[in-house]
C-alpha cells in the first residue's frame, strides 16, 4: 500500500512505482481532511485578488499609513480566522462572520479609492 494514500485523486497515480508498490483503486476515493484544505485554499484563491487590487488601489490614495495597516492587518487576521474557523470545522455562521469581516475591508478600500478617483 502507498505510504501517502490521503489524497491521491489523479488516475495515474494507480500505477506500480517504488513508492507505490501495490496501487489499489482506494486510493483515489476522497479523503475528507485533505478535501477541506482544498476547498480552504479553493476560498482563498476567490478573494485573495479581490484584496491585492483593491489594497493597491488603497494605496493610491496616500491614506494614513496607520489606518492602512489596520485594513491591511484586519484583513490578514480575518483570513487566518477564516482558515481556522473551516479547518476545525465550525458552524457556517462563524466562518461567514470572519468572511465577512474581510470583504467589509476589501468593500470599504475600494469604495475610497472610487471617491478618491472622483
Amino acid at each position: 500500500m502507498m505510504r501517502f494514500s490521503s489524497g491521491v485523486r489523479s488516475p495515474e497515480d494507480l500505477k506500480r512505482t517504488p513508492f507505490n508498490p501495490s496501487p489499489d483503486p482506494k486510493q483515489l476515493h476522497p479523503d475528507e481532511r485533505v478535501e477541506r484544505i482544498r476547498r480552504i485554499q479553493l476560498n482563498d484563491l476567490e478573494n485573495l485578488p479581490f484584496f491585492f487590487m483593491a489594497g493597491a488601489l488603497y494605496v493610491l490614495t496616500d491614506p494614513p499609513l496607520v489606518q492602512a495597516q489596520w485594513l491591511y492587518y484586519g484583513y490578514a487576521v480575518s483570513r487566518l480566522l477564516h482558515f481556522a474557523a473551516y479547518f476545525t470545522a465550525q458552524i457556517h455562521e462563524v466562518r461567514a462572520t470572519f468572511w465577512t469581516v474581510g470583504s467589509l475591508i476589501i468593500v470599504y478600500m475600494a469604495v475610497v479609492a472610487l471617491l478618491h478617483a472622483f
